[in-house]
């Protein structure tokens, strides 16, 4: 007598089949792990496999032991990454009109390669998607094009997007800027009302101010979307300022952002300068994102977080002298999507590593190099808040009382790494400078003593200068070979040609 199975006991089925698949590609991996890595000791042929992250569903991963490659790029956005990616912006969306009671009319997009080697090209998705265009799959699975979405179907308008790429992915993944370039070129073309097409909108104003300015090739330029540091170097530029104190002013980071991001990517063009192009879409920045799918690393951990989520959004903020919102999409878990204000962010990390006793405990285990962790993540925080202000007050509290007030701390510091804790304080010191800090009058006297009673024990072990002592604040106009620059040249004029014809606009 056969047993009727109903549609949830084949999917259960289907489940337990998948899991006892991955169970077995386990236990090879135990095997194949040591026999292709003796094999490549040997010179021989190891087979090709695919890496990524088991925990984003791609099981081909397993078994390891082959000699892996990271993506093919020609795949991405894979289906799943798609429905990641549509359902995240979304969730974007709904977070600025939760806050704003209307749609955002541009998204600003922090980019990197980790979307595509660990996430299947999840951020590339959502970009798409608030464009409101979705790919194309071949039978292989490569994307073959893109198809625009009906306003019907898509029911909201389309919504512009600003798009930072890193070096990275400008070299190993040319097809993110040309999908994103064609996602653009296909809506603008679109005979839509401009309050249901705001990349249409954008492009028709980007003409006026780059016919304006005297730009070369203003329709390409118009409708460029894709930016990121000339061809050759890597970076944001914020983060050098930052750490050199090389700025006095919101606009000294935001026109070093704009320096080092003002170079446009496109079918057409690989890295040609285009200043005025990227401010005028800084312009319409409502709200600034980059994504988040693992805790492997923090927003602490690089310089370049801080370099280009922050100073993007400094960067709009100082353009469109509006709030700008400042998020990260939370994907860790894709089961659970989350859009979370950067200031909460920041804090989650602070209370998870920074302020967490068992965190602060293995790192001094590390001695001179866990102290160096200190000064780094504590650094990042400074740079945080100077691109940011979503530096809680409480936050530069606890960091001081943790890091440089407590006795046993300090004298840890001394006996493993004096110049961490010079750098530590030092940056404290300058946050409060800075009026990014609002210390209390008391805690910011002890600390100035015990950076005075650092200087000197530093004094006592270097010969020669000091960086203590008053903290030197300067900009790129006080160092001739930065104000001299092409680049710097350049976004200066920008600036400058933009803000006249604004003016001119408005009149």
């Amino acid at each position: 007598m056969q047993v009727a199975v109903t549609k949830k006991g084949e999917e259960l089925r289907a489940v337990f089949k998948t899991a006892l698949e991955i169970l077995d590609r386990i236990r090879e991996s135990s095997s194949s792990e040591v026999a292709g890595f003796l094999t490549g000791l040997e010179g021989g042929y190891v087979e090709p496999g695919y890496s990524g992250a088991l925990t984003r569903g791609k099981i081909e991963v397993l078994p390891t032991g082959r000699n892996f490659f990271a993506v093919d790029p020609t795949q991405l956005p894979s289906p799943s990454a798609w429905k990641i990616g549509v359902e995240s912006a979304e969730k974007l969306i709904k977070y600025y009109m939760e806050r704003h009671g209307k749609y955002p009319e541009s998204v600003g997009e922090v980019l990197w390669s980790i979307d595509a080697y660990k996430a299947d090209g999840e951020q590339l998705a959502q970009i798409l998607y608030l464009l409101g265009v979705r790919p194309t799959w071949d039978s292989s699975g490569s994307v073959r094009g893109l198809e625009v979405i009906p306003l019907e179907e898509l029911g909201r308008p389309r919504i512009d997007v600003l798009v930072r790429i890193s070096g990275i992915v400008r070299d190993t993944l040319p097809n993110y800027i040309y999908l994103i370039d064609e996602a653009v070129a296909k809506v603008v073309a679109l005979d839509e009302p401009y309050e249901m097409n705001y990349p249409r909108k954008h492009y028709f104003e980007n003409l006026e101010k780059l016919k304006a300015v005297g730009a070369d090739d203003v329709e390409e330029l118009a409708r460029a979307r894709v930016f990121a540091e000339p061809p050759g170097a890597y970076g944001a530029g914020v983060n050098y300022a930052v750490e050199a104190s090389a700025w006095r002013t919101d606009e000294d980071l935001a026109k070093t952002w704009v320096q080092w991001a003002g170079y446009a990517y496109t079918r057409g063009s690989f890295g040609k300068p285009a200043h005025e192009a990227l401010l005028t879409n800084l312009h319409y920045v409502d709200m600034v994102n980059r994504n988040h799918i693992s805790d492997e690393h923090d927003i602490f951990n690089c310089c370049c977080y801080f370099a280009y989520h922050g100073g993007f959004a400094n960067a709009a903020k100082v353009v469109s002298g509006k709030d700008v919102e400042v998020v990260t999409v939370d994907t860790r878990d894709i089961s659970n999507v989350d859009v979370r204000d950067m200031g909460d962010e920041i804090e989650r990390v602070v209370r998870a590593k920074l302020l967490n006793p068992v965190w602060i405990s293995e790192m001094k285990k590390h001695g001179y190099r866990g102290a160096s962790e200190f000064s780094k993540k504590i650094l990042h925080l400074y740079g945080w808040s100077a691109t940011t202000k979503l530096v809680e007050k409480w936050v530069f509290d606890e960091i001081t009382k943790t890091y440089v007030l407590d006795e046993e701390m300090r004298r840890w510091f001394m006996e493993n790494n004096v110049h961490a804790l010079e750098e530590i304080a030092r940056r404290l010191v300058e946050a409060a400078e800075r009026g990014l800090w609002k210390a209390d009058k008391e805690i910011l006297e002890k600390l100035r003593s015990i950076y005075t009673e650092i200087e000197a024990v530093l004094e006592g072990e270097i010969e020669g200068e000091v960086q203590g002592g008053a903290i030197a604040i300067f900009t790129a106009s006080d160092v001739d070979m930065w104000r001299n620059s092409d680049a710097m040249k350049r976004a200066e004029d920008a600036f400058e040609k933009l803000k006249k014809i604004s003016v001119r606009l408005k009149a």
